[in-house]
C-alpha cells in the first residue's frame, strides 16, 4: 500500500489538524513526519476544542495507530502536558500512540539557546516560537543530539549532562540577559522523560514498511506549511525542517515511489505568524476583519496572525514543489460578507510581471498583481452540500482550480469536523 500525505501549502495554520481528524476514518495509521511543538493542530467536535502540538491528529479515533516519526523533535515536558490533557478521554495510548526511536529530544537548554539566539538578533529576529526547535535540529545535523532511543541506554543521562553543559557555554557566548533556573527546568524535564518512557518506542521505518506490506492505509501528517520549509520557504524566516512532501520520505523512512495522494491544504485567504515577507498582507479594515472573523491567533503561541488576500503565485509554487494531487480549501466562511475579493495572480517584480515565485519576495521588490471577483453574503457555516453553495463561491473555486490545475475536493466552512463540504 502507498502512503498518502497531508501538507500545508502556505505559512502554516491552514487547518491541517481538522482535516486529518476528518480523514482519519479512511486510514489505519496517522504519522507525523517533521516539526515539533511549535505546531498547533486544532480539532473541534462534540462542542469541545482540542489543540495538539506533537501527538498526531488521529488520536481521538478508536482503532487508529498514531505514530510520531523520526523527523519530529519532541519536548518531553510539552508531550507530558498533552498526555495529561488526553487523560480524561480514557484513550489506551500504550497501544494507539507509538514513538520513533530516531526522533530527537528537545532539552531545556535548547529552549534557553533559542531565547538567547533570538534576543541577540534584536530587530532582525525571525519570530521564533522559542520552543527550542531550531537548536534541536542544529544538534541533529551537528551529530550531537539525543534521541528517544537513547532513553533505553544506561548512559543517556551522561550524554544529557555533556550536551547541557555545552549549551550553557553557548548561552554565555550570546552575552544577552536570559534568566533561568536550570535545576528547576531539569526537574520537570526528567519527570516528563519518565512518563515518555511508559509509551511504546519503535523502529518506525521498519514498522511502516511492514504496515505497507500488510496492506495498512497510512496518512502522513505534516506540520507548519510549505512556505516555512527550510529549503524552499521564505528563508531565513522559516522553520528548521522540511515541511514539503520530501520531508515525509526522510521523516518516516518512506521511499518516494510509495507516495500516492498528496493532499494540499490552504486557506481561502493568506495568513502569516511572526516576521518575514508577505506580499498580499493587508493593513486596513479588510485585513482586520479577516483576522477577527477567522479568529486568527496562533494555536501554540496565541500571537495574532497577519492577514491578506490569497496569493496564487505562492500557492502555485507550493503545489508544484509538493506534487499536490488534491486541494482542500479552508475557512471559506470567513470571506462571507466581502463585496469584492482579490486574488494575487502575478507579481510585478522589479518592473517585470512574473508568475513564478522568485528568490526574494521582500516588499521593495514585489508588488502583487490582483484579479478582482464578486464576493458572497451567504452564511456557509450550516452548509453540508456543495449544491447549496452560492454561485460566487463556486466561481471563486472554479477560478482557483483553473489557475492551479488541481481539483479542490473539500471546502471547510467552520472549525467543527461536521462543517466540511465534499465536492
Amino acid at each position: 500500500m502507498a502512503v498518502d500525505l497531508l501538507l500545508g501549502l502556505q505559512w502554516g495554520d491552514e487547518g491541517k489538524g481538522k482535516i486529518v481528524d476528518v480523514l482519519t476514518k479512511n486510514y489505519d495509521i496517522i504519522a507525523r513526519f517533521q516539526g515539533g511543538p511549535n505546531a498547533g493542530h486544532t480539532l473541534e467536535f462534540d462542542g469541545h476544542k482540542h489543540v495538539l502540538h506533537t501527538i498526531p491528529s488521529g488520536i481521538f479515533h478508536e482503532g487508529t495507530i498514531n505514530l510520531v516519526g523520526n523527523g519530529v523533535v519532541i519536548d518531553p515536558v510539552i508531550f507530558k502536558r498533552e498526555l495529561d490533557n488526553l487523560a480524561k478521554f480514557n484513550l489506551d495510548l500504550t497501544k494507539s500512540l507509538l514513538i520513533s526511536r530516531k526522533a530527537h529530544l528537545i532539552l531545556p537548554t535548547h529552549r534557553l539557546l533559542d531565547a538567547a539566539s533570538e534576543a541577540s538578533k534584536g530587530k532582525a529576529k525571525i519570530g521564533s516560537t522559542l520552543k527550542g526547535i531550531g537548536p534541536t535540529y542544529m544538534d541533529k545535523t551537528g551529530r550531537n543530539g539525543i534521541r528517544v532511543g537513547d532513553l533505553e541506554m544506561d548512559n543517556w543521562q551522561a550524554k544529557y549532562r555533556a550536551l547541557a553543559d555545552k549549551h550553557e557555554a553557548m548561552i554565555d557566548f550570546y552575552n544577552v540577559d536570559v534568566q533561568y533556573d536550570l535545576a528547576d527546568l531539569e526537574a520537570d524535564f526528567f519527570e516528563a522523560v519518565e512518563v515518555l518512557k511508559t509509551l511504546t518506542f519503535i523502529d518506525s521505518e521498519e514498522y511502516i514498511h511492514q504496515a505497507q506490506k500488510d496492506g495498512k492505509t497510512i496518512l502522513a501528517e505534516g506540520a507548519q506549511g510549505s512556505l516555512l520549509d527550510i529549503d524552499f520557504g521564505t528563508y531565513p524566516f522559516v522553520t528548521s525542517s522540511n515541511t514539503t512532501a520530501a520531508g515525509a520520505c526522510t521523516g518516516l523512512g518512506v521511499a518516494p515511489g510509495k507516495i500516492n495522494e498528496v493532499f494540499g491544504i490552504f486557506k481561502a485567504y493568506t495568513t502569516r505568524v511572526g516576521s518575514g515577507p508577505f506580499p498580499t498582507e493587508l493593513f486596513d479594515e479588510v485585513g482586520e476583519s479577516m483576522g477577527r472573523i477567522g479568529n486568527e491567533f496562533g494555536a501554540t503561541t496565541g500571537r495574532p496572525r497577519r492577514c491578506g488576500w490569497l496569493d496564487l503565485v505562492a500557492l502555485r509554487y507550493a503545489v508544484q514543489v509538493n506534487g499536490v494531487t488534491q486541494l482542500i480549501m479552508m475557512k471559506g466562511d470567513v470571506l462571507s460578507g466581502f463585496e469584492t475579493l482579490k486574488v494575487c495572480t502575478a507579481y510585478n517584480y522589479k518592473g517585470e510581471t512574473i508568475h513564478h515565485f522568485p528568490y526574494n519576495i521582500e516588499a521593495e521588490n514585489i508588488t502583487p498583481v490582483y484579479t478582482e471577483m464578486d464576493g458572497w453574503h451567504a452564511d456557509l457555516t450550516q452548509m453540508t452540500d456543495a449544491s447549496k453553495m452560492p454561485k460566487e463561491l463556486n466561481n471563486y473555486i472554479d477560478f482557483l482550480e483553473k489557475e492551479l490545475e488541481v481539483p479542490i475536493k473539500i471546502v471547510s466552512v467552520g472549525p467543527d469536523r461536521k462543517q466540511t463540504i465534499v465536492r
